[in-house]
């Protein structure tokens, strides 16, 4: 295969939804520790998959600011950039 046409079939690959979804970004790993994939009865943590990204976002920038009050998050939420939270919850949302 030539160069060209490796670079194009990357730069294909890299654009396609599928491959958005299994590229995490950097940080998206850490969420999951607390919040799990899947809705279980009595957890205080709610998932993140499949949400809305404003919704993940207005959360994180409320714990950040301390609008929201929180045991940890306030705390792992200044540890972001708008840049990353926007990353990661476009991440989470596109996770089904």
């Amino acid at each position: 295969m030539n160069a060209k046409r490796f670079f194009l079939l990357l730069a294909i690959s890299a654009a396609s939804p599928a491959a958005a979804q299994t590229a995490a970004p950097p940080g998206a790993a850490a969420c999951s520790g607390c919040h799990v994939p899947a809705t279980r009865a009595g957890l205080a943590i709610p998932p993140l998959r499949g949400r809305a990204p404003d919704e993940i976002v207005t959360a994180m920038r409320a714990f950040r600011t301390g609008e929201r009050s929180a045991t940890v998050m306030d705390r792992i939420a200044k540890g972001f950039s708008d840049d990353e939270m926007q990353a990661i919850a476009a991440w989470y949302g596109a996770q089904r």
